[in-house]
């Protein structure tokens, strides 16, 4: 296992949730009702955050790879994708109930058999199915039952002809989906980290079988390297394999990915060799072929599969934790969000010293340029200290301050968010400054 020790913690997830909620970036869902458990929304900075997220996945996973594609599969499906997947028979979790307390519980997380809240006593264990059933259209009966995809990977692969025929592409390949999927989980918890509704950044790469082996390690390294690129502490990343026990029954080899959360080392992604078993199910269930013909051997045959598997909310989630700082400043604690400038959900602050003409038109003039190029946002409310502080707090990397002599010279002073070092250029040098800053990578 990589990275065995046990780093220090940044913050609590008290922090973060109370930072969340303060800032706009995630707000518990129907909060005005009392809320709903384990569900979230994500508030004017947090739906930025996790778009670029997002953006910054597909682009270095799709856009800039000649061997990718992607699609955007229904998240209803025949109820037979999910006999063929195993999900209907399988997809279950060991559920026990307190019989005092009344509370529920996954046994298999459970380190005694009484229960951890009341320590009354504990039904049998009894199987529950994790898929969100559903009927469609008007009649409620068994013909009409339909489920909320728990996963995006079946999606791809029951669209793998479509895909081969009008891509023409050769292995190996691979398709892209970003895309809502439903667990009925039975403990969600820890903030954004297991929730029951979640997105998920997904990749099924078709390799030649035989090959699969080097395509996982590769992917496994890809993907390691993606979350160090975008600022992810090293010491706080991890690789932990899976033991043969553990492994899924499709899975000949699988690779999660952890972060070091606050409570704890938990999964970030996971990279799977699914080989062939999804598309031989498929192919048997629909009477459909799904083979792949290689001009090179002049054959037919059911390619084998890599999955990377990566949650956009416990992405996002991972990046908020881990860009999260403290620090002494006079007779405070100064609060800073660092992050990548690729992901941050605002890129430049442009603050007026004063709400007085001529500054507010200039600044205002500027503001509206920055939009053309990057998220802005313009503040002219309080002290300038107090605005630096707060777009410290939402991980803004510049802020530009227009001051009395701007309007007469035609200069601003750009504010760096980590070093808090100041520069004085002139308005016509303001975006190539910045773009060198923010686009470099």
């Amino acid at each position: 296992m990589e990275n065995e020790k046990t780093p220090t913690a940044t913050t609590t997830m008290e922090k973060i949730v109370s930072l969340a909620k303060r800032r706009g970036f995630i707000f518990q869902s129907s909060e005005i009702y009392g809320g709903l458990n384990s569900c979230w929304d994500y508030g004017p900075l947090g739906v930025e955050l996790k778009n670029n997220v997002k953006r910054a996945w597909w682009r270095r996973m799709v856009q800039e790879r000649d061997d990718m594609v992607g699609q955007d599969a229904s998240i209803l499906m025949h109820p037979r994708v999910w006999e063929a997947s195993g999900h209907l028979e399988g997809f279950t979790d060991p559920l026990v109930d307190c019989k005092k307390c009344r509370q529920r519980f996954r046994a298999d997380h459970l380190t005694t058999d009484v229960c951890p809240e009341c320590g009354g006593e504990l039904t049998e264990p009894r199987n529950f199915n994790l898929m969100f059933k559903t009927f469609m259209g008007p009649v409620e009966d068994q013909a009409a039952v339909v489920y909320l995809r728990p996963e995006t990977a079946q999606g791809i692969f029951v669209n793998f002809h479509n895909i081969l025929t009008t891509t023409r592409k050769r292995l190996p390949f691979g398709v892209a989906q970003i895309g809502k999927s439903f667990r009925n989980e039975i403990t969600p918890g820890n903030f954004t980290f297991r929730t029951r509704e979640f997105e998920q950044m997904e990749i099924e790469y078709f390799v030649k079988p035989g090959t699969d082996e080097e395509h996982f390690n590769k992917w496994v390294e890809e993907r390691y390297k993606w979350y160090k690129e975008l600022g992810i502490s090293p010491e706080r990343l991890r690789l932990r394999p899976h033991d043969p026990e553990e492994l899924a029954h499709y899975a000949k080899a699988c690779i999660d990915i952890e972060y070091y959360f606050p409570m704890g080392w938990s999964e970030l992604e996971g990279i799977a060799n699914r080989t062939d078993y999804d598309l031989k199910r498929h192919a048997e269930y629909s009477g459909s072929k799904l083979e792949y013909f290689d001009h090179e051997i002049n054959e037919h045959y059911v390619p084998y599969v890599v999955e990377p598997s990566a949650g956009a909310d416990r992405a996002t989630l991972a990046f908020l934790v881990d860009a999260y700082h403290e620090e002494p400043d006079k007779d405070e604690t100064r609060v800073v969000l660092r992050f990548h400038p690729e992901i941050a959900p605002v890129k430049v602050a442009v603050l007026p010293l004063s709400r007085k003409e001529p500054l507010t038109a200039l600044a205002k003039e500027l503001s509206q340029e920055l939009r053309r190029y990057w998220n802005t946002e313009y503040d002219d409310a309080k002290s300038i200290g107090r605005r630096y502080r707060r777009q410290d707090e939402i991980g803004t990397p510049f802020c530009v301050t227009v001051d009395f002599q701007s309007p007469e010279d035609q200069t601003v002073t750009v504010r760096e968010r980590d070093t808090m070092a100041q520069t004085r250029l002139p308005v016509a040098e303001l975006v190539p400054f910045l773009r060198e800053k923010l686009e470099t990578r």
